[in-house]
């Protein structure tokens, strides 16, 4: 049963290309983030109220714990969709099997409810306002790259300040969209001890688009890709609100993370599948970092792993038995303590070798 619900939902998510959806802890049909296991928190950001949510071990919430915040990737989505079990979740990997060690954080999207009914949605669990099947202004206007940054660095400094953030360690993991996010936060701010860099592409998003497209149909010219390209560049601050990313948002997920990973203060693991579209980039930014002798990135590589750490079986994407979540976030937080990292092993009948 619960296999058939994951794959239903994670289904959802590769169509959505963001991160994958597990269902939560089964719940009585509620409506504020407690009744979720999440402690809802507020701050500021200039003049802007900004939601945090904060998932503890049941009785340890006040015990003093490293602090572990996930960047999610791209959409105006709720943190807290309910559905018949639960409510999905943006973590990716199960919340419940670190919060013995960790206070796991997540941010609202600015001017996105923290809680909505999947009914209020869009398919792809989007908030559009009813008037005008758009997302709010407030969020078209701060959905790039600069906003993100700069508020994440801010909550940061909130929250290690609480009594119970053990602040020797924070760690930041981002992935898709939010890569470029922590990638930028690595070389800014002072909190962070360690960043984990998720399904990313070094060389921005147009480049992945680029190569998406190539890869769909090698015989078809991309010069759509790069029209388009050209049209944000000619009006990079140009803020639209509608069902796709304005240029202003593309134009600053497009700037290469790889200058912020270059002059990072602390260490960061580049974390991606090898079936990625972005996976040949990733690849090239390995290779940088040995020749610029940067021993501060390091790498961990999936053998036949998607966006989404999914494996394949006859061809397509395994919903049902290749769920690898899990094993990249027990990888990643051994890498962060120092230990050896596993190598996933991915069941295979496609005719590829890992």
């Amino acid at each position: 049963m619960m296999r058939r619900q994951i794959k239903r939902l994670l289904l959802v998510a590769a169509l959505l290309g963001s991160w994958g959806l597990l269902p939560a802890q089964a719940q009585s049909a509620a409506k504020t983030p407690a009744d979720f296991g999440y402690r809802h928190l507020r701050t500021t950001f200039g003049r802007d109220t900004v939601d945090v949510l904060v998932m503890s071990k049941p009785g340890e919430e006040q015990r003093r714990k490293p602090l572990l915040l996930v960047v999610q990737g791209s959409l105006p989505r709720p943190l807290i969709v309910p559905h018949a079990k639960g409510a999905y979740n943006w973590f990716g990997f199960t919340p419940k099997l670190y919060t013995d060690a960790y206070h796991l954080v997540i941010i609202g999207k600015p001017g996105i409810p923290v809680l909505a009914e999947q009914t209020e949605l869009q398919r792809n669990l989007s908030y559009f306002e009813p008037q005008t099947q758009a997302p709010p202004p407030a969020y078209c206007q701060r959905n790039h790259l600069n906003y993100y940054v700069a508020r994440n660095n801010t909550v940061l400094r909130y929250l290690v300040n609480q009594p119970w953030v053990d602040s020797r360690r924070v760690v930041v993991a981002g992935h898709s969209e939010g890569s470029n996010v922590v990638a930028k936060m690595a070389a800014t701010s002072r909190r962070l001890t360690h960043v984990v860099y998720l399904s990313g592409n070094p060389l921005g998003r147009m480049s992945t688009m680029v190569n998406q497209q190539r890869n769909a149909d090698p015989t078809v010219s991309a010069d759509d890709a790069f029209r388009n390209w050209q049209q944000i560049v000619d009006k990079p601050g140009e803020v639209t609100c509608g069902p796709g990313d304005s240029p202003k948002t593309t134009y600053s997920f497009s700037e290469p993370p790889m200058q912020y990973l270059r002059k990072t203060r602390v260490p960061v693991l580049v974390v991606y599948g090898t079936r990625d579209a972005g996976a040949p980039f990733c690849d090239y930014l390995r290779l940088e970092m040995i020749r610029e002798r940067n021993t501060r990135v390091s790498f961990k590589e999936y053998p036949g792993l998607e966006h989404n750490f999914f494996g394949f079986k006859d061809g397509k994407v395994d919903y049902e038995n290749q769920y690898h979540w899990d094993d990249v976030a027990q990888d990643f937080l051994s890498w962060v303590e120092g230990k050896p990292m596993n190598a996933v092993k991915p069941e295979r009948n496609d005719g590829v070798t890992p």
